[in-house]
């Protein structure tokens, strides 16, 4: 058996203070904390001088390759606290033949624990809960962030509670109460169940694990930043395409990428980032057309992506801020077209996308076309869960071994 010692060993650690997203207002430390006092997501800061002088960027390329690995870049200080269930580095999967293009890659989340991008942001949200003495949990979902939170608290016996859209699919559902939390669903979408989870944890009776309501969320997921740095050689793809819900990865990238060329890994160039969304569900999207700071709820979303069916981030100007500030946009598709890249990328490359991860296949297509991007620039999608957890066409042909077999007709 190999020991990891990215799990066992233990490591410095450089977080200074947590400071809130909108007005810099800074945060003590290794204390628990929502959100800032008015009311936006916080954001953990290091001391990165510190860092650079510990942590040679050689003696980062030669520890094993998983999330953990940038323990000096993430806010558990002690080493006990850590949870893991085995966070890969995802890789890196062309598909030429469905996107046209054999400089487009999918970065597959779907290979982490619970089967989504989620567990990057859930252990690194749950260890920090474990550290700061938390013991029972609450959260809004639309399947697979409920699936991780369930999967990772109770690796370390925190008690959960899940509330989930009644529109949530039926194998998120029972994947949450499998692996140990209580899941009720909701007669309403996602911040319907965000509110109830609010009252909930202002009457003292859970920690609110609501999108960007907890700082550490974000520095699991902005390791899906620091591993395209690291895959793509110290050098950022050109553009990066990110079905966007709450948009915490986005942000959390967005976050890394300051953080690696503060280190002098990576120069100033930065992907254009496009958050994409389903054209039911595209709060971003109207509001990055609108040229707003802020986007309105969405009313009536509808999608069969349901992960990207948010109709208010809380951290929705970050979202717009990190797109604006790369050059990138935000894009909206329709569900024909996500479920037709869904289809095409199986069928024609052998991957096998969820609908979110379709979503950003669809869009990239569309902005091909458009002339958007150039089928030479180095393009990232991320599929964020594993198409196995999602309804697919029916496949009913068959045949009776004891008649007559048309071999030629199979």
């Amino acid at each position: 058996m190999v020991i990891n010692s990215n799990l066992t060993a233990d490591r410095s650690t450089f977080v200074t203070h947590l400071e809130c997203s909108m007005t810099g207002e800074r945060y003590e430390a290794d204390q628990l904390h929502g959100l800032s006092r008015v009311g936006r997501p916080l954001l953990v800061r290091y001391d990165l001088d510190a860092v650079k002088a510990a942590l040679p960027k050689a003696t980062l390329e030669a520890r094993q390759t998983d999330l953990w690995r940038w323990r000096e870049l993430l806010p558990v200080r002690r080493t006990g606290n850590i949870v893991s269930l085995g966070e890969i580095e995802t890789p890196l999967v062309p598909i030429p033949k469905s996107a046209g293009s054999a400089n487009v890659l999918v970065k597959d989340e779907g290979r982490l624990p619970t089967g989504s991008f989620k567990a990057r942001g859930l252990v690194m949200a749950v260890a920090m809960a474990k550290e700061l003495g938390v013991t029972r949990i609450a959260m809004p979902t639309n399947g697979n962030a409920g699936a991780a939170l369930a999967a990772y608290a109770t690796r370390c016996a925190i008690e959960t509670i899940v509330l989930a859209p009644e529109e949530t699919p039926e194998v998120n559902i029972r994947e949450i109460a499998a692996q140990g939390a209580r899941v009720y669903r909701v007669n309403g979408q996602i911040d319907d169940c965000g509110a109830i989870v609010g009252r909930g944890a202002a009457e003292g009776r859970w920690f609110d694990f609501s999108t960007l309501k907890e700082p550490y969320r974000i520095e699991g997921k902005k390791t899906m930043g620091l591993e395209l740095a690291a895959q793509f050689g110290w050098k950022l793809p050109d553009a990066i395409f990110y079905p966007t819900g709450g948009g915490t990865g986005l942000i959390g990238m967005w976050k890394a990428f300051d953080e690696l060329e503060k280190l002098g890994w990576i120069g100033s160039e930065r992907p254009r980032m496009y958050a994409i969304q389903a054209s039911g569900c595209a709060p971003i999207v109207r509001a990055f057309e609108a040229g707003e700071e802020h986007a309105e709820r969405w009313e009536d979303a509808a999608t069969v992506a349901a992960g990207i069916r948010v109709p208010k981030a809380v951290g929705d100007f970050l979202i717009l801020r990190a797109v604006r500030e790369s050059g990138g946009k935000a894009l909206g598709v329709g569900d024909p077209a996500i479920l037709k890249a869904v289809e095409d990328c199986a069928k024609k490359d052998g991957l096998l996308l969820c609908p979110e991860g379709g979503a950003t296949l669809a869009a990239y297509r569309a902005a091909l076309r458009s002339g958007e991007v150039d089928e030479d620039e180095r393009v990232v999608l991320f599929n964020c869960a594993t198409g196995l957890k999602y309804p697919m066409p029916e496949a009913n042909a068959a045949v009776d071994r004891f008649g007559e077999i048309d071999l030629g007709a199979l």
